[in-house]
């Protein structure tokens, strides 16, 4: 069954369409149930102290939470082909809650370690998200719509990083004990994903046209799901070869998602909550890094078909696995951060590099595919939680053998090829897509077209890479110096002092790295002028002894600075961004000057 009506664009603030009402559902499922499946990670350190956990069992429940998740994978994919991305969702999310407010429960190793087995199920959410924008997108821009709702879902992993030690930190202002504060944060977070699982029932559908059991009951559906064959799809080497490939990313994200906070507070010497905010940077990167694989990968194809999809993903799996050799040896703090960003980017564009092509390989199994390649990246982190759990090896050695292991894997690419038949079937599908695309846009001209170098940089676009780029370094200098940036806040806010510094470094550093790249601009500047306001405030009144400028900016640069992001806020990107491309926050094209 060919799927009819996929969305060629994406309208990131349209929610009145099917397609994006499953892209924005979809991705904030997985989000949600990201941040649940890690939730546990960054309270380690409390949970370790409690319960009294040696290095083999912290290990040992690493595993567990996603190996569980393999067999999870498979399952769901199965399902998804069978009853529909909309039911299957709605069933994980409710009973995927379950274990993790239950985890709460636990009083011991043992009780820990299976609690942990049943939350990691919930990881299987992302096959349902990559499936469901699978059917719901055109091949023009199907890989950004895949790499985009699995990027902004796999932000659960970076966010929850810094949000549950907030939540632990609430509890105990409330005066309640270690002990109640961890298992009640996660309680909140179950709690999320249950009433999450009832949302998407109502304000979801299967597909365009409607759902599985609609579609069936009227003929336009097949009764039985025979072409979505599981064994078909798993007897294609190339289904493997992508399996390899998205355990050397997906495999190591996880990996470092459960391990960041320790690394950085038993070898750097980090609290709990700088040592959450910094790990939280890893993962935080997913809110462009992974669509900007999939946006790459939507260019390959342009110029050399799906072969240029595997190309692609070759490039940024090999650089992944040297930049892990360099964080590897890193030591000092200053320069460790930076690496373990560049280091995150080629991680996750890797893995919307992978998601843009699994939809190519088999689409009458396209829910087994998905389910195996996904499955791929769970086999890879059980691998590196056997590696990490060693007593004998550090964890700066491990991720140096991690590093050459996926430099290795990168070569699994040249596994996956495609037929004259296959390319000439996608090319055409591209080609009826990009034919739709233009009569929607009428006389305008292609995005594609507007950009052929970088002669066509505006002045406006100059200075807001200029800004993102000096605002990512500012925020790397606060983490470094956390203890500068507390004592530049006016005292007696308590926990209120801790949120606002995340605050700073967050808008610095994520939304620093928007701007630098175009995307989401408007947000970008916005979040970067709140806090500088805040700043000339703070100077104004003399509300503190420092000074949250520093020492090394004068109150008329900072006053620059504000005009020039709210310039951008009013503005918009240029052409040289991504916003431009992927036509996020113009109407359009904007006037040369």
């Amino acid at each position: 069954m060919e799927v009819r009506n996929k969305a060629t664009s994406i309208q990131l603030f349209n929610i009145k369409t099917r397609q994006m009402r499953a892209f924005h559902m979809s991705w904030f499922a997985f989000f949600l149930c990201f941040f649940a499946w890690f939730g546990i990670a960054p309270l380690m350190a409390v949970v370790r102290e409690e319960l009294d956990l040696t290095k083999v069992q912290i290990g040992n429940t690493i595993i567990a939470s996603v190996a569980i998740t393999i067999v999870a994978r498979l399952v769901i994919g199965w399902l998804c082909d069978r009853i529909g991305p909309r039911l299957t969702y709605t069933f994980l999310l409710i009973l995927g809650s379950l274990p993790v407010m239950g985890i709460g429960l636990a009083q011991d190793y043992t009780t820990f370690l299976l609690f942990r087995l049943g939350i990691g199920v919930i990881g299987a959410s992302f096959v349902i998200t990559q499936y469901h924008t699978s059917v719901m997108f055109a091949p023009n821009c199907v890989g950004t719509a895949n790499a985009t709702s699995a990027g902004w879902g796999n932000l659960g992993g970076g966010v929850t990083q810094m949000i549950m030690p907030l939540i632990f930190a609430a509890f105990l202002a409330f005066g309640l004990s270690d002990a109640a504060s961890w298992r009640l944060a996660m309680v909140a977070a179950g709690a999320v994903c249950f009433c999450t699982g009832l949302a998407y029932f109502f304000f979801t559908t299967d597909l365009p046209d409607g759902n599985f059991k609609e579609l069936r009951a009227s003929g336009e559906m097949p009764s039985s799901e025979k072409r979505g064959s599981f064994k078909s799809a798993a007897k294609d080497h190339r289904v493997w070869a992508l399996f390899l490939v998205y355990a050397a990313c997906f495999g190591i994200e996880l990996t470092i998602n459960n391990i960041a906070a320790l690394y950085y507070i038993d070898y750097f010497g980090l609290g709990i909550r700088t040592a959450g905010l910094v790990a939280g940077l890893f993962g935080l990167m997913n809110i462009f890094a992974r669509t900007l694989g999939g946006y790459i990968s939507d260019r390959f194809v342009r110029r050399s078909g799906l072969h240029g999809r595997v190309r692609w993903l070759f490039i940024a799996l090999l650089i992944e696995g040297v930049a892990l050799v360099f964080f590897s040896q890193m030591r000092v703090i200053a320069l460790a951060i930076p690496v373990m960003i560049i280091f995150s980017l080629f991680v996750q564009m890797s893995e919307g590099a992978t998601y843009s092509i699994v939809p190519f390989i088999n689409k009458k199994a396209l829910g087994a595919v998905a389910g195996i390649v996904g499955a791929g990246g769970n086999m890879g982190a059980v691998a590196a939680g056997f590696l990490i759990r060693s007593e004998h090896i550090t964890y700066p050695q491990a991720l140096l053998i991690l590093g050459g292991l996926v430099s290795i894997c990168a070569f699994a690419t040249f596994l996956v090829r495609f037929k004259p038949a296959e390319e000439e079937a996608a090319a055409r599908e591209f080609n009826e897509a990009m034919a739709r695309r233009r009569a929607e846009i009428g006389d305008r001209k292609p995005v594609f077209e507007l950009i052929p170098g970088i002669r066509h940089i505006h002045p406006m676009d100059a200075l807001r890479i200029y800004l993102g780029v000096a605002l990512v370094i500012k925020g790397i200098y606060f983490i470094v110096n956390m203890s500068e940036l507390e004592q530049s806040l006016p005292q007696g806010l308590g926990e209120g002092q801790n949120m606002i510094a995340w605050s700073v470094v967050f808008a610095h550093c994520i939304a620093g790295a928007g701007l630098a790249l175009g995307f989401v601009t408007r947000v970008a500047a916005g979040a970067n002028a709140i806090i500088l306001l805040g700043a000339v405030i703070v100077h104004l009144t003399g509300a503190t002894g420092g000074s949250l400028l520093g020492s090394n900016l004068s109150f008329q640069f900072t006053l620059f600075v504000f005009f020039s992001l709210m310039l951008l806020v009013w503005r918009g990107s240029g052409p040289f961004s991504l916003d431009h491309l992927l036509r996020i926050d113009i109407e359009e094209e904007p006037q040369i000057f």
